[in-house]
């Protein structure tokens, strides 16, 4: 029977974890609703470590598929979220290490972006959002994906350590190196807090969006 159009999906009640044990018992809508519900928070991420949206899609299509076949090494150790994560930056890292990633012009990753988000007409915001989409690209895979999930989405260093599979130590260890290379690339900015204020800034916009 077809639900109204306003009407929830049963499924949509339900939370992560219910969505996996069910589609792991052969529910074949469970993983869809998981897919609905995370994939922009995890396209976002995935272009912001990549760079490249023809990549970041194809990450995210293969983290998906990883997370559909593999879903019953899910142990409840971790939130479901935290345990997709490290599949989609696990898929951008290797994406990273087995190629050289297509250079993507600064205005062609900021409209895409903005195609997907749109942001306030900032002018300045917008030029310093541009340098530190590439500067990040000159960073290490490791150290790349800290800064972006730290700085950009906004993730606690522990959060951040849960995704990537590493101590704690380790994620605050990338960071500071990341900031200490990207600080003389973007050495012409007023201050480090740009660049924190900007990132964060458009990491909010891409979580929100």
């Amino acid at each position: 029977m077809n639900l109204p159009p306003d009407h929830p999906s049963p499924a949509a009640a339900l939370t992560d974890a219910d969505l996996l044990t069910r589609h792991i018992a052969g529910d074949q809508d469970a993983f869809s609703e998981i897919v609905k519900r995370h994939r922009d928070r995890m396209w976002a991420v995935a272009l912001r470590t990549l760079g490249d949206p023809d990549e970041a899609a194809d990450a995210v299509q293969d983290a998906f598929v990883s997370a559909y076949r593999k879903a019953e090494s899910f142990r409840g150790e971790a939130a479901v979220t935290t345990w997709l994560h490290r599949i989609v930056v696990n898929a951008c890292l290797d994406r990273m290490r087995r190629r050289s990633v297509r250079p993507l012009a600064d205005d062609e990753l900021i409209d895409v972006v903005e195609r997907d988000s749109p942001l306030p007409d900032h002018t300045l915001e917008r030029e310093l959002s541009m340098e530190v989409s590439a500067a990040l690209k000159l960073l290490p895979p490791d150290q790349r994906a800290a800064l972006v999930l730290v700085d950009m989405m906004g993730y606690s260093v522990e959060d951040a350590a849960a995704v990537l599979g590493v101590p704690a130590g380790t994620v605050k260890s990338r960071c500071a190196r990341g900031r200490a290379k990207l600080v003389p690339i973007l050495s012409h900015l007023r201050n480090q807090s740009d660049l924190t204020r900007v990132s964060s800034a458009k990491g909010a916009e891409l979580r929100d969006g």
